[in-house]
């Protein structure tokens, strides 16, 4: 089933000489389970895109469909519920809240959302748990390394029943080590039937999806499956003889 599928998406900002078309004409289809990377240069377009498919952004012209949902049929309230309910995001700079330790960051998506706390902070610790993290899960922000802030964004994006993963640069603040961790955890998370669109200008970290999607001045220039790296090999199970 398609999760996510954009259909000639255009975005401009402002009107006549200042007129700049930021996504052009974007077609895009994501399945559960996928793995997608969005490649371009700086300025291609790329997160732009990345926001109008998570209902950040409103696109000039073009349709989004979520889960089968036509956004566009959507009230304000309705795309903020699937936001809360369907959508996770990764951003760059982690966008953690300093008050709150590890386990109130992942479980405040599930409590905005009208779970009791109990509920959702058991929520919030499976996912934890589930990226290796939960024992730094009553630490703060500032007391967490930067891969271990990147855990928790991880988490705070798949708690629940989130099934689109969205997220920009995931990779971009670490180190190639921790880069590749940040790749597993978003593969296990397609391995439970998400759908993920991965921002990335680093090749070696694209090469973990199923499919890279080459984007400039705002259009689709080619799409690609990519051979599978070492990395994302010694990912996979053993096969069964």
């Amino acid at each position: 089933m398609s999760l996510l599928e954009l259909r000639k998406v255009t975005k401009r900002y402002g009107e006549g000489a200042t007129e700049v078309l930021a996504v052009q004409d974007v077609d895009l289809t994501v399945e559960g389970g996928q793995l997608v990377a969005v490649m371009g240069p700086s300025g291609s377009g790329k997160s732009t895109l990345l926001s109008i498919a998570g209902t950040l952004e409103e696109p000039t012209s073009g349709e989004i469909n979520i889960g089968g949902a036509p956004v566009s049929a959507m009230s304000q309230n309705e795309k903020a519920r699937l936001r809360r309910r369907s959508i996770g995001y990764v951003f760059q700079d982690f966008n953690l809240l300093g008050g709150l330790t590890a386990a109130e960051n992942v479980s405040l998506p599930l409590e905005l959302d009208g779970t009791p706390a109990k509920k959702a902070r058991a929520g919030a610790m499976m996912a934890l748990q589930s990226l290796d993290i939960a024992e730094r899960a009553s630490h703060y922000p500032d007391e967490l390394s930067g891969g271990e802030r990147q855990r928790v964004a991880i988490a705070r994006a798949i708690v629940g029943d989130r099934r689109l993963l969205l997220a920009d640069e995931p990779s971009g603040a670490l180190d190639s080590l921790n880069g590749d961790a940040v790749m597993r955890l978003i593969l296990a998370a397609c391995k439970r039937g998400v759908a993920a669109v991965v921002v990335t200008h680093d090749a070696q970290l694209a090469s973990w999806a199923d499919k890279v999607v080459f984007i400039r001045d705002g259009r689709v220039v080619d799409q690609t499956v990519p051979p599978p790296s070492p990395e994302s090999l010694l990912a996979q199970p053993p096969a069964r003889r």
